[in-house]
């Protein structure tokens, strides 16, 4: 899916480029296919690669669908640029996710002056909650339970039926295909994490963005670098007590995140003397594009493999 159809070639690769995200010589002209500013299909736009995804597999080609984010860029923290007002302000309609993943996305399209309808897509799911201090939040990272993404997926498509209903058929269509290998996935998941010995169905990664995934298959979050969001820097305090509390917990090995910078949870694998797992988790972001994690269904799949592997289970042939 073209995740920037409303802008020319060169248009896209200058947004691509001022986003820091590709040189010059992985830019190729088939990945940037030009529909023109004329394009009647209605302009939808996501603010997050997982909801891109979504929307994809429900739009198709008809919608205009624009991408804030790009593969591997964090949420929490990313700073908008002048393009994405733009984006927002010739919208029909937003997609974020809300629960405060994208805080400085959302104070943007607060503040431009934004006609599109907008849909918190995460906000159907009712949260489930996470310590930020003194105060417990709403946890934002819903779409870690595959069967959460199906009443969002609801959402995008009677959202998209209302923008364009004459293409109600396909959206339907489109959904209800969707929906079904979501339900695979979610049993597939849930056959491979019961595989893995109960004493070790614990898992410990960079920031705390697993809570939904180990609380649907059957696994505890013993414990995180840092907490929900990623702009935080952990203390040295911190760091050994994540290093204390594994040394404690026995578990065969610890999980980077694809957009995290592996530096200290790696500090923390050698000081607790366990694995870092080879298979960096995927976390707020899909993956790039031809990796094994380049939509949200494999990327799923691939953080099943991941952690299901190195604590101590078995896996069976993914569907994706």
């Amino acid at each position: 899916m073209n995740l920037y159809p409303r802008y020319g070639i060169t248009t896209a690769v200058v947004l691509l480029l001022g986003l820091g995200l590709v040189s010059c010589d992985s830019v190729q002209k088939s990945d940037l296919a030009s529909t023109g500013a004329d394009d009647p299909r209605p302009a939808v736009v996501a603010t997050s690669t997982v909801i891109a995804d979504w929307v994809a597999e429900v739009g198709g080609d008809q919608v205009a669908l624009t991408s804030i984010l790009q593969p591997g860029a964090d949420p929490h923290v990313y700073e908008p640029v002048p393009a994405d007002t733009i984006a927002f302000e010739d919208a029909d309609l937003i997609f974020y996710n809300g629960y405060n993943l994208e805080p400085n996305l959302v104070r943007l399209l607060n503040a431009a002056g934004v006609d599109a309808q907008r849909v918190a897509v995460g906000e159907v799911v009712p949260p489930l909650d996470l310590q930020k201090g003194t105060t417990t939040v709403p946890d934002p990272h819903v779409w870690g339970d595959v069967s959460n993404v199906v009443p969002m997926v609801e959402t995008i498509r009677d959202q998209l039926i209302e923008l364009a209903p004459n293409q109600a058929e396909l959206f339907t269509a489109n959904a209800a295909a969707y929906i079904a290998e979501l339900e695979q996935l979610h049993g597939w998941v849930k056959i491979q994490t019961a595989t893995i010995p109960p004493a070790q169905r614990q898992l410990v990664t960079t920031h705390d963005a697993f809570q939904y995934y180990a609380n649907a298959y059957g696994l505890t979050v013993a414990g995180t670098l840092i907490g929900l969001s990623t702009e935080e820097q952990p203390s040295a305090r911190t760091v050994q007590q994540l290093v204390a509390s594994i040394k404690g917990l026995g578990v065969p090995a610890i999980f980077a995140e694809t957009t995290i910078n592996p530096q200290l949870i790696t500090t923390v694998a050698n000081e607790s003397e366990v694995a870092l797992a080879p298979q960096a988790l995927y976390s707020d972001s899909i993956g790039t594009p031809g990796s094994d994690g380049d939509s949200y269904l494999k990327m799923m799949a691939a953080n099943t493999r991941s952690i299901v592997e190195n604590l101590g289970g078995t896996v069976t042939e993914s569907p994706f």
